[in-house]
């Protein structure tokens, strides 16, 4: 297997935005998402690039885009290499890994969705008995699941990590009205990937949504329900008051806390068995989410 660690060689357009993952081209009415297999931690990005992942983060966005239209309009078009003639240079290469969409302006608002507490939402509480300002009840337990999912939004910052916010602030930073809109539809897109998740044994711990808007329409945007947006567990290794090894980069987390790194200066590369065990995460929830 191949890893792709940018997508410029196959792509005859303008780039727009290099992310640590995506990149964004200019397609004139629309834009070309295309998803690489680079990989970061602590804001680094990591070498080498682990084949297959920008596969699988393309195609699971793809599948959840299609899944909830009905529920959420969002800014999918088509996944199809062979409409975009002159455009891509290695239909093989870029196969599963480009998605064309709507233009939209962004809401510089990460919603937030939280069915269970752990991650960071575990370390607030922990410290200040709250999330994000919601005050909760003494005495919960790690990985405990909310009786009703908690939305806790973050401000977007292009540089550094976005900031947790209280929902009376977002409320000022978009207004009133488009907040409780992007509340509810976050939480209703959550309790639905939730439900469906449960049937094929996996767990729906958090994820964060991203929204823009186009033409007075509020649509999704971005990648939805992939494993680098939200937390999947599974269900055979579920347990309270303990770190879950969770469906995605768990094993690039694990071995880079193990190796002594001091996450202020460039990692060294991944060893070959980090990288091949990290595919197989990805490949795993890609199989367990979309197959029949």
């Amino acid at each position: 297997m191949t890893a792709i660690a940018s997508a410029e060689p196959y792509v005859k357009a303008p780039l727009l935005y290099k992310g640590k993952v995506r990149e964004l081209y200019d397609l004139g009415e629309h834009y070309l998402i295309a998803v690489t297999d680079r990989i970061s931690a602590f804001d680094y990005i990591l070498r080498p690039a682990v084949p297959e992942k920008g596969n699988v983060l393309n195609q699971v966005s793809k599948f959840w885009f299609r899944q909830t239209a009905g529920l959420q309009p969002n800014h999918f078009i088509h996944a199809d290499v062979d409409r975009l003639d002159g455009i891509i240079t290695d239909r093989g290469a870029m196969k599963d890994r480009i998605m064309v969409t709507r233009k939209a302006k962004r809401i510089d608002i990460e919603c937030v969705v939280r069915g269970y507490i752990t991650g960071g939402g575990w370390r607030q509480y922990r410290e200040t008995g709250r999330i994000n300002g919601i005050e909760l009840p003494a005495g919960l337990r790690k990985n405990e699941r909310f009786p009703v999912p908690l939305f806790t939004p973050a401000a977007k910052n292009d540089v550094g990590h976005d900031e947790d916010i209280s929902f009376d602030r977002m409320k000022e930073l978009v207004g009133e009205d488009l907040a409780e809109q992007l509340k509810a539809k976050s939480l209703q897109l959550y309790e639905y990937a939730r439900d469906y998740c449960e049937k094929r044994g996996i767990i729906l711990a958090d994820t964060k949504f991203e929204f823009g808007l186009a033409d007075g329409e509020i649509i999704l945007i971005d990648e939805v329900f992939t494993p680098d947006s939200s937390r999947y567990w599974a269900r055979e290794k579920y347990a309270l008051d303990t770190e879950i090894d969770s469906m995605d980069k768990e094993p690039v987390r694990t071995y880079l806390a193990q190796s002594g790194w001091d996450k202020n200066s460039e990692p060294d590369p991944l060893p070959a068995a980090v990288v091949e065990e990290t595919t197989r995460r990805y490949l795993d929830i890609y199989h367990r989410l979309v197959k029949p």
